[in-house]
């Protein structure tokens, strides 16, 4: 995952009950539903290039911009939710004033999903699908349909000066994030508020089903993968249903995620939020007293991840006609393997690798690491060579030999004569005997060797064939 830069931001909400405080990362994104808008604020100014396509020449989009320092997460307002039924989804962000009634903020926007992660919208690898930069020439920007002048979202990143995308069609249990940014070349200091109003067909017909509201009981957010060096996660309390009705916080983490409370990490009326610093893996509880003489609770799991540290590769069957080979791990993740150059897989299990030395590349799918090609050897022989000195396939050896313990190879012709023995230190046999070239066809070998077997040394015989070609 990319670093993440942010500015806390001072948000409060305070409609039809809602209350809730800003998130400027995605991980720790605030679960909202449709059922009543939000109002919110967001303290400091975007990266003035985030939205531009001309400087940024990728996805157009909220990306680094022309600051290589910088992130898509730099001064902004996350969101999450839920899709409660099949049907059309939009929304509404309205500028308000921050003073009297003067408006000085312009805000942009992106959504991911479905169901995509932070870790891969922070790594590039998932874009948005309705993104928004345009200078706003009303009040509003969003997807769907301009409340104010009625002007019909057209298609993401389309040049015509549309400060609205079109909607989305959502199925039941879909997840999306939104980020909410405020480009502003005028920033005055001051908190700018916006107000989030959900609109579209599923809102007009039920806007209690549109999303899924029970996400909001999930008001730490969703469960968070991270890598080990990244920024701090902020959980808050202040998400909760309880809103300003807050008596009493508790903290406490199962680091093992067994079921066990291992410790109480904070208490108190004062304790809203808790930090929780990498790599401090587990599951994070919070308990709230409300005034109100209630207690709401909720959980998340976090997960850091270091980068992928290689093992072992177990040779699983050599010298066949299929070398299989598994990679064994020593660090734990989510990882895609590659060897020789090849497309990425999730198994860990190769056929069909060549003999003698292959290279593996391991990749941290959530963002955390890859790993430099490492190279490693599958003992095998070729099926055939060409002794004819053109400088390819001149020689026949078994490859990987160098690997193995004491071993000697005895090549024979079709009538069991010994032509040739070789060991770890010979080139490789030239397809001649006593300096005569010997003709096309199928040779015989036989290799004895010593291999440790869990710290007891085996001896094991190979007797197969190979072609020389003239």
């Amino acid at each position: 995952m990319r670093t993440l830069i942010s500015t806390i931001c001072a948000l409060f909400v305070v409609i039809t009950g809602l209350w809730a405080q800003n998130s400027p990362d995605c991980r720790s994104a605030i679960p909202v539903c449709a059922d009543a808008p939000i109002m919110s604020f967001a303290d400091g100014s975007g990266d003035i290039d985030d939205f531009d396509p001309d400087v940024i020449r990728e996805s157009g989009c909220l990306e680094k911009g022309s600051v290589a320092s910088a992130n898509i997460e730099n001064n902004t307002s996350w969101y999450v939710f839920r899709a409660g039924t099949d049907g059309q989804i939009g929304f509404d962000i309205q500028a308000l004033p921050s003073s009297g009634t003067v408006i000085t903020a312009e805000w942009d926007f992106a959504l991911y999903g479905p169901d995509t992660d932070c870790a891969s919208i922070s790594n590039g690898s998932a874009q948005p699908i309705r993104c928004n930069y345009e200078v706003n020439d009303t009040d509003f920007t969003g997807v769907g349909v301009n409340p104010e002048n009625g002007q019909e979202g057209a298609p993401p990143l389309t040049a015509n000066q549309n400060t609205y995308d079109e909607w989305i069609d959502v199925l039941e249990g879909e997840i999306y994030y939104l980020l909410i940014n405020n480009f502003n070349t005028n920033f005055d200091g001051d908190p700018e508020p916006y107000m989030l109003t959900f609109t579209g067909r599923s809102v007009d017909q039920d806007q209690n089903t549109a999303l899924d509201c029970t996400l909001r009981d999930e008001f730490l957010g969703l469960d968070i993968i991270a890598c080990e060096g990244d920024p701090d996660i902020t959980l808050s309390a202040l998400n909760s249903p309880a809103g300003p009705d807050i008596a009493n916080v508790t903290w406490s983490v199962d680091t093992d995620d067994d079921g066990t409370i291992d410790q109480v990490l904070a208490s108190g009326p004062a304790e809203t939020t808790y930090v929780v610093a990498s790599p401090n893996s587990g599951r994070y509880f919070v308990e709230i007293q409300t005034t109100l003489a209630t207690t709401i609770t909720d959980d998340i799991l976090i997960t850091f991840f270091g980068p992928p540290i290689l093992d072992r590769v177990d040779v699983i069957e050599d010298l066949s006609d299929s070398n299989i080979i598994e990679v064994i791990m020593a660090s734990n993740g989510s990882y895609e393997y590659a060897i020789n150059g090849g497309e990425f897989q999730d198994s860990p299990i190769f056929e069909n690798v060549p003999p003698g030395e292959n290279t593996l590349i391991i990749n941290d799918t959530n963002g955390c690491g890859i790993t430099e090609p490492i190279p490693f050897l599958v003992v095998g022989y070729p099926k055939f060579f060409t002794p004819n000195g053109d400088g390819i396939h001149d020689a026949w050896n078994v490859l990987g030999i160098e690997t193995l313990t004491d071993p000697t190879v005895f090549i024979f012709d079709r009538y069991g004569k010994l032509l040739k023995q070789l060991d770890e230190t010979t080139l490789g046999w030239d397809g001649t005997f006593n300096g005569r070239p010997m003709p096309s066809s199928d040779y015989w070998f036989r290799l004895e060797y010593e291999r440790d077997e869990s710290g007891m040394l085996v001896a094991n015989t190979i007797r197969t064939h190979f072609t020389l070609k003239r």
